[in-house]
C-alpha cells in the first residue's frame, strides 16, 4: 500500500472520500461485468469445443475418403477438377454488442465463379469415381462449418481478450486504488485529529496563561 502525496487538509479528505466511493462503484460495476462475460465465455466455448471436434472428425473423415479416391484417379485429371470446383464466398459481417463487447456475427453465401448459387459438384463423372465424388460433396458441406467455426474461435478470442483486460482493471482497483485512498484517508484523519489535539492543547494553555496573569494581577 502507497500513500498518496496529497495535502493533509479537510477540502483534501472529502475529495479523496469522493474518489473512493466512486473507485468502489467502479470495481462492483467492472466485477459484475467480469462475471456476466464469464458465463457468456463459457457457454460460447463450450459451443466452440463441441463445434471444432465436429469439424474436426468430418475433416479427418473426408481426407481419408479422398486419399484413397486418388489411388484411382490420375494426378492430372484431379488437377482439373480443382480448378472446375473455383468458387468465391461472399462474407457478410455484422457487429453484435456482447457485454460492451463488440463481436462479429457473420453470414457466408458460396457463389460459382460466374456468379451463379453454388452447384452441386461440376466436373465429367466418366473419370472419377464415388469416393471422389462424396469426397468433394462433402468439403462443398464442410466449408460453412469451417467458416462458422472461425466466426466462433473469433468471439471467443475477443471475449477472451476483454475478460483480461477486466480482470486486470478489478484487480487494479482492489489491490491498488482503492487501498492507497484507503490508507491516505486514515493518514489525513489521523493528522486532523493531531491538529485539533494540539489546538485544544494550546487553547488549554493560553487559557490558563489568561488566568494566571488575572490573578497576578490581583
Amino acid at each position: 500500500m502507497a500513500i498518496l502525496n496529497v495535502n493533509p487538509t479537510r477540502m483534501e479528505l472529502a475529495r479523496l472520500k469522493e474518489r473512493l466511493a466512486l473507485a468502489s462503484r467502479g470495481h462492483d460495476i467492472l466485477k459484475d461485468k467480469h462475471d456476466g462475460l464469464m458465463r457468456y465465455f463459457i457457454d460460447l466455448a463450450r459451443e466452440n469445443h463441441q463445434y471444432r471436434q465436429e469439424v474436426e472428425t468430418l475433416m479427418k473423415k473426408e481426407m481419408q475418403t479422398f486419399a484413397l479416391s486418388k489411388a484411382f484417379v490420375h494426378e492430372e485429371y484431379l488437377d482439373q477438377i480443382a480448378i472446375g470446383q473455383g468458387e468465391d464466398t461472399v462474407v457478410k459481417v455484422k457487429s453484435e454488442n456482447m457485454m460492451s463487447v463488440h463481436v462479429p456475427t457473420m453470414q457466408f453465401t458460396s457463389q460459382s465463379d460466374n456468379g451463379e448459387a453454388t452447384e452441386p459438384l461440376r466436373y465429367g463423372y466418366i473419370y472419377s469415381n464415388a469416393d471422389l465424388d462424396e469426397a468433394l460433396q462433402s468439403y462443398q458441406e464442410l466449408l460453412p462449418k469451417m467458416l462458422k467455426l472461425a466466426e466462433l474461435e473469433k468471439k471467443t478470442q475477443l471475449l477472451a481478450n476483454e475478460i483480461e483486460r477486466t480482470r486486470r482493471r478489478v484487480n487494479s482497483l482492489k489491490e491498488s486504488t482503492i487501498p492507497d485512498l484507503e490508507d491516505t484517508i486514515k493518514m489525513i484523519q489521523m493528522k486532523l485529529s493531531e491538529n485539533e489535539r494540539a489546538e485544544i492543547t494550546r487553547l488549554m494553555k493560553i487559557k490558563d496563561f489568561d488566568q494566571d496573569d488575572a490573578f497576578d494581577e490581583e
